[in-house]
């Protein structure tokens, strides 16, 4: 009976970790989808659906240093800065780590900066972001962007 006890144990300590390794998977891809599809909304300068990626406190260190603290407030900057060429930015990620403890997600990676009709940036560099599970769903809660020369 002891050792139906210790094979049960194990058998159950493989299969939960192979579980949460796959729901870790799952939340990476989720994530993957979430950024293409605010990447795609940003190119095609659809604000209030790049909106629905964000948790509505969401913290955005831009490329230049400015703090923006919540939806409002990243409105707000976007309407103050559009005049000039209309820019899009693109977010291509370099590692997604997920913690299903804390529902909470790190993504690290290069972004770039392009001029409404052209495919070569004119900016770019690195960035760092934290998503968050709310409602079965992956938000952005906050991004640190940070230009860099291009290499």
């Amino acid at each position: 009976m002891e050792a139906f006890k210790k094979i049960f144990t194990l058998i159950f300590l493989v299969t939960s970790s192979l579980g949460i390794a796959l729901a870790q998977e799952d939340d990476v891809q989720l994530i993957k989808k979430q950024r293409k599809a605010s990447n795609r909304a940003l190119r095609e300068f659809d604000e209030e659906l790049n909106n629905t990626f964000h948790t509505d406190d969401i913290l955005i260190t831009t490329g230049a240093g400015t703090l923006i603290s919540g939806k409002a407030q990243l409105s707000a900057y976007i309407q103050k800065n559009a005049s000039g060429p209309k820019m899009y930015w693109v977010r291509t990620p370099d590692e997604i780590i997920v913690n299903p403890e804390t529902k909470l997600a790190w993504e690290k990676g290069t972004w770039k900066g392009f001029i409404e009709g052209s495919e070569e940036a004119v900016v770019g560099g690195n960035y760092a972001a934290q998503w968050t599970k709310k409602s079965r769903k992956w938000l952005i809660q906050s991004q640190l962007f940070v230009t860099l020369p291009p290499m």
